[in-house]
């Protein structure tokens, strides 16, 4: 079983920030594969379900992102699963926005969240899809970017990415990160990817 987190902050004050890609691709899975993701367990709201026949869970945790290892942790040791059994669902700043970057280990690269979870699993040997969300502006503080808006702007792009993200973990799931990663690390435009996967 794939246990397919995505990071970000509780409530409606977060809801639609850059730091919250990772629940909004969340979201995204289980309205595609009829996943309610409501039930409050594991310090998060979690559901469960198949993705092109493989059984996964889809978790977002409520800890906070800077603790979001503790439900990480609580999910895995429920269900025995290893760190090979996680694919984390996060924001990346070196990313522009409309771009996805899908790899299968490495360092947290500055995340917070996804370094606390590496601390919980003990190991960085986690698969992750990050999604770009652009750097601040000169002078911005990054953590009050993070914790921003998307612009008007960038509304359509980051919808369009939401979709190419939750493709990317189809794909994870159904043949495996190696095919993932050559269609999705080539970085196409958003809407390329799907019609590749349809076809």
């Amino acid at each position: 079983m794939y246990l397919i987190v995505g990071l970000g902050n509780p409530g409606p004050k977060y809801a639609k920030t850059r730091h919250n890609v990772g629940f909004m691709v969340i979201e995204k899975l289980g309205g595609r594969w009829d996943i309610n993701v409501d039930k409050g367990k594991f310090e998060g709201v979690s559901g469960s379900g198949q993705i092109k026949g493989e059984p996964v869970m889809l978790l977002k945790p409520l800890t906070y992102m800077n603790r979001s290892g503790l439900s990480v942790r609580a999910a895995m040791d429920f269900y025995k699963l290893e760190p090979k059994d996680l694919l984390m669902i996060l924001d990346d700043l070196a990313l522009p926005v409309g771009q996805i970057r899908i790899r299968h280990q490495g360092s947290a690269g500055g995340h917070n969240g996804l370094s606390d979870v590496i601390r919980h699993a003990g190991t960085d040997q986690i698969a992750r899809v990050r999604v770009g969300i652009g750097s601040p502006p000169p002078r911005m503080d990054s953590a009050d970017y993070v914790l921003g808006e998307f612009r008007s702007d960038e509304k359509p792009v980051m919808a369009e990415m939401i979709e190419q993200a939750a493709d990317a973990v189809e794909t994870i799931v159904d043949q495996g990160i190696t095919r993932a990663m050559d269609r999705f690390n080539r970085t196409p435009k958003p809407a390329e990817s799907r019609n590749d996967q349809e076809s």
